[in-house]
């Protein structure tokens, strides 16, 4: 009899206990459910954005490699539209850029390299879009605007190309003595690399004759 009503006496107890402190317990266990549920499917669309983003990108590289003009700026649309934010947003960019340069839709070409030099998460890919841009905008004359564009200094690895990119567009200006600058700078990057972008500069800036 003892045992039962001691046994009773923790029932009472842990009843009371509840009774006083069920309630934010229970709240608190709801809301770390709907966290771990909502993290799950965070998670989950994350993963299908990328798996459907990959699959489009596929589709771009097809219609590069078919040299379909008109497939690449849908499919290029559409990953920009739906999937800009994935890492395959700023990759069909450059691609889709590239090729349609090659097919002659500059208007195009620009506006998706000037999406990545504004929307790209990764600065290399920011900076590539840049100088890519500089190079459409030397051939439309557009001088200082594509100076504009190469004004911040780029991460080590870009130092040469940028200032190559310089180089060319303070040429076509007639401003020699910065074409000078830049090309040297631009060499100075490239160290003892002897490959044939070095010595691309190297042409370049004896081109321009002695100060």
């Amino acid at each position: 009899m003892a045992y039962d009503l001691e046994e009773q006496e923790k029932l009472d107890s842990v009843k009371a206990w509840w009774q006083k402190n069920g309630g934010w317990i229970t709240s608190v266990l709801l809301v770390v459910m709907l966290a771990l549920a909502g993290w799950n499917g965070w998670n989950w669309w994350q993963r299908k954005q990328a798996t459907d983003a990959a699959l489009l990108y596929e589709q771009v590289q097809k219609a590069v490699e078919a040299r379909d003009a008109e497939r690449i700026r849908r499919s290029a649309a559409d990953m920009q539209e739906k999937y800009g934010k994935t890492a395959y947003g700023e990759m069909t960019a450059l691609l889709a850029a590239r090729a349609l340069y090659d097919a002659g839709d500059l208007a195009t070409a620009k506006s998706h390299l000037k999406w990545a030099a504004e929307h790209a998460k990764r600065e290399e890919y920011r900076v590539l879009a840049r100088v890519r841009l500089a190079g459409v905008l030397l051939d439309e004359k557009a001088y200082d605007e594509g100076l504009a564009l190469l004004q911040d200094k780029p991460p080590a690895a870009f130092a040469g190309v940028v200032a190559d990119r310089r180089g060319d567009l303070y040429a076509a200006q007639g401003k020699a003595a910065e074409a000078r600058t830049a090309y040297r700078e631009a060499l100075e990057a490239a160290g003892k690399d002897q490959g044939t972008a070095r010595q691309l500069i190297q042409f370049k800036l004896d081109a321009l004759g002695d100060a």
